[in-house]
């Protein structure tokens, strides 16, 4: 009784605090992404392309972290020649990854959105001399390794649809901080202090499918249990499970 009472006080408080948008890190629960812009507050951006979020933690994305460390030993593994690092942003892992690899081997080519890659270029140094960016993924050239590390709760188009927009298939994908939930998929609004985003929790079956119907098989898995997190305004939903995937085209 004690736990059912507890539980139906903290899924009250959390919708008194949607009630109120509090700005919690992670509020709402939304059926898609365009429901989830219809309520950023007012006067907040929304959506990830503004200059003003590309700051935004940048100087930690830049350091390695203990969940980077499959994402190094495969790309190890693999040395390829030509990697298409999807959702980039400034090219945060280019620089992360960097003490770990030879990339002066790869030529390491960053998309993203407008804001980002404006930055990313303005932010380029001489020693990033294998680092390049393009405003469209249809410009990049055909890689052996599509790389998309915390990309995929902000993606706002179907993951099978940004893979089918490449030259060629990559031979491997290597996915990164996936956020899952057993039930449907649900999005939420982080967020950034300078913007609100939505933030995609998606079904743990989709991405799996996603690669199956694209033509790979996962060779690699693993579950990231440091950022597990509930969404405040809707702990009845569980906490989310982080992912990371290696998949290797099947041909």
């Amino acid at each position: 009784m004690k736990s059912n009472l507890k539980f139906l006080a903290l899924m009250a408080y959390g919708r008194f605090r949607a009630w109120r948008r509090e700005p919690v890190r992670f509020r709402g629960a939304f059926a898609s992404y365009e429901a989830a812009l219809r309520d950023v507050r007012s006067g907040m951006p929304a959506g990830y392309d503004h200059d003003a979020v590309t700051d935004v933690s940048r100087e930690f994305m830049q350091q390695i972290a203990l969940w980077d460390y499959p994402m190094v030993y495969w790309l190890q593994h693999l040395q390829p020649t030509v990697l298409i690092d999807a959702g980039g942003h400034v090219g945060v892992k280019y620089r992360a990854f960097r003490p770990y690899l030879d990339l002066q081997r790869t030529d390491w080519i960053v998309y993203d959105l407008p804001a980002q890659i404006r930055a990313g270029r303005a932010q380029k140094e001489p020693h990033d001399h294998t680092l390049s960016f393009v405003d469209r993924l249809e410009d990049a050239p055909a890689a052996e390794v599509l790389l998309a590390s915390g990309l995929l709760p902000y993606l706002q188009e179907p993951f099978a649809d940004l893979v089918r927009r490449l030259q060629a298939p990559p031979r491997h994908i290597l996915l990164n901080k996936v956020v899952t939930r057993d039930g449907p998929t649900v999005v939420t609004l982080e967020n950034f202090g300078v913007a609100e985003v939505p933030y995609q929790i998606r079904n743990v079956k989709e991405v799996p499918d996603a690669l199956a119907t694209l033509g790979y098989e996962i060779v690699d898995s693993w579950v990231i249990d440091q950022l597990a997190h509930r969404i405040q305004t809707h702990p009845e939903l569980g906490r989310c499970t982080y992912r990371g995937y290696v998949a290797r085209r099947l041909d």
